[in-house]
C-alpha cells in the first residue's frame, strides 16, 4: 500500500507539473464558465424568474460550479486519449510500479486543478455580487460535494479518454453540453416543460446544484413544488457520484490493462 500511495503520488506530480509547463491548459479550462457566468448574469438573468424569489445571479452560482465540475471530464479525456495515443500509457505499464498507480496519479492530479478552478470560480462569483450565506461548516460540505461530483467525471473522463481515439476526444464536449444544460443549472426544472423537467430534476447535477444551494443559503433550493428528488437532493448529491465512479472506475482500470494497437499510436 505505501509503494502504491508512492508510485501515485510521483505520477500525480508528473501531471500537475505538465500544467505548470502549459498554464494555457488551466486558462482554457477557466474561460468557459466565466463567459456563461457573465453571458447568462448579466444579458439573460434579467429575464429570468428565481422561484421563490431572490438575486438571479446567486441563483447561478452554484450551478456554475457544478457544471464547471462536469466539463473539467473533457480535460480529462483530452490528456488520457493523447498519452495513450503516444504510447504513454503502454510505458508506464512496462515499468515496475503499483497496479491502478497511472490512474489514481491521474484523479489526483485532476482533482487538484479542479480545485483551482474551482477557487477562481468562487473568487468571480464574489465580484458579481454571490455570496455564502451559510456557516464556515456548510461552506466546506459545499465545496465537497462539488469535489465529489468532480471525482466521479474524473473517471468517466478516464474511461472515455482510454476507449476513444485522441481525434474523437476533441469533441467529448459535445454530451456534456446537454447534460449541463438539461438541469437546474440556469433555471428550475419547475420552469421546463414536463418531460424535461422529469429528466433535469433527476439529473446527477441537478441533485448536487440544489444541495450547495441550500448549504450556501442561495435562492432556489426550497422552492414551491418540489419533487422527491429535490427534497432528498443532499442523500442524491452523494449517491450518485458514488454510484458513478463504481461503475467507472473498475471500466478504467480494466480498459487500461489492454495494450493499445502500435497502428493506432501517434509521435
Amino acid at each position: 500500500m505505501r509503494h502504491a500511495v508512492a508510485d501515485s503520488w510521483t505520477i500525480a506530480r508528473r501531471d500537475l507539473v505538465h500544467w505548470v509547463r502549459n498554464p494555457s491548459v488551466i486558462v482554457a479550462s477557466v474561460a468557459f464558465p466565466v463567459m456563461f457566468v457573465l453571458l447568462f448574469g448579466y444579458v439573460f438573468g434579467s429575464a429570468i424568474a428565481v422561484p421563490g424569489g431572490g438575486d438571479y445571479r446567486e441563483f447561478l452560482m452554484p450551478g456554475m460550479f457544478a457544471q464547471a465540475m462536469v466539463n473539467g471530464a473533457a480535460a480529462t479525456v483530452a490528456v488520457v486519449a493523447a498519452e495513450r495515443a503516444r504510447g504513454i500509457t503502454d510505458r508506464f505499464r512496462s515499468m515496475p510500479i503499483a497496479p491502478g498507480a497511472v490512474l489514481a496519479g491521474r484523479s489526483v492530479a485532476d482533482l487538484v486543478g479542479s480545485v483551482l478552478d474551482l477557487a477562481v470560480l468562487v473568487v468571480l462569483g464574489l465580484v458579481v455580487g454571490w455570496s455564502a450565506h451559510g456557516t464556515p461548516l456548510q461552506t466546506l460540505a459545499a465545496i465537497g460535494l462539488l469535489l465529489l461530483l468532480r471525482f466521479a467525471m474524473i473517471w468517466v473522463g478516464i474511461f472515455l479518454g482510454l476507449s476513444v481515439s485522441q481525434e474523437a476526444a476533441g469533441l467529448a464536449w459535445a454530451p456534456l453540453f446537454p447534460l449541463t444544460m438539461i438541469a437546474n443549472t440556469f433555471v428550475a426544472p419547475s420552469q421546463m416543460p414536463g418531460w424535461l423537467g422529469v429528466v433535469a430534476d433527476w439529473n446527477p447535477l441537478s441533485a448536487t446544484v440544489t444541495a450547495i444551494r441550500g448549504l450556501f443559503g442561495n435562492p432556489g433550493a426550497g422552492a414551491a413544488g418540489a419533487t422527491w428528488a429535490s427534497e432528498h437532493a443532499m442523500l442524491l448529491a452523494v449517491l450518485w457520484p458514488v454510484a458513478i465512479v463504481a461503475v467507472f472506475a473498475p471500466l478504467a482500470i480494466r480498459r487500461s490493462r489492454r495494450p493499445v494497437p502500435v497502428e493506432s499510436r501517434t509521435g
